[in-house]
């Protein structure tokens, strides 16, 4: 998988994001009400495969040490390839490079395969934090970067 920076407002990264939320709102019963509002503060990386945009997910800085991973997504026809830990793990590198020394993450308690992914990819649970805290299908992780020898 070649995986590429993209803008906020890339239209490829906006329809996979899009579709995303569908895909969610359908896994919670609609109980998120979530729709893609890009932030312009965040970094977009896109997985992109025979041409075709499959994968894709960004990080947000949330203060000096700690970024966010926000919209992590693998097309359904694509996953159980490896391409999601492919893109977390260039996530955090993109965290990493901006100076960060710890990642957080929210999903959904309906997604046992992305809880599984992170826990395997050594993330920890945490208590839920800004905006997720009054939302009852949250939980969040967190990892903190290696620091190079």
């Amino acid at each position: 998988m070649l995986i590429e920076r993209r803008a906020p407002t890339d239209p490829e990264l906006a329809a996979l994001v899009t579709t995303q939320q569908r895909e969610l709102r359908e896994a919670d019963g609609g109980l998120d009400g979530q729709v893609f509002m890009p932030h312009d503060d965040a970094r977009y990386l896109a997985g992109v495969v025979d041409g075709r945009t499959v994968a894709c997910g960004a990080v947000q800085a949330l203060d000096a040490q700690t970024a966010e991973i926000k919209r992590m997504y693998v097309r359904p026809a694509y996953r159980r390839r490896g391409l999601a830990r492919q893109l977390l793990t260039a996530l955090e590198e993109l965290a990493y490079e901006s100076g960060h020394t710890t990642v957080r993450l929210e999903t959904g308690v309906y997604l046992p395969v992305a809880i599984g992914l992170y826990l395997s990819a050594g993330y920890e649970k945490i208590p839920v934090y800004g905006e997720y805290v009054d939302n009852p299908y949250s939980v969040c992780f967190e990892k903190r970067l290696p620091v190079p020898a």
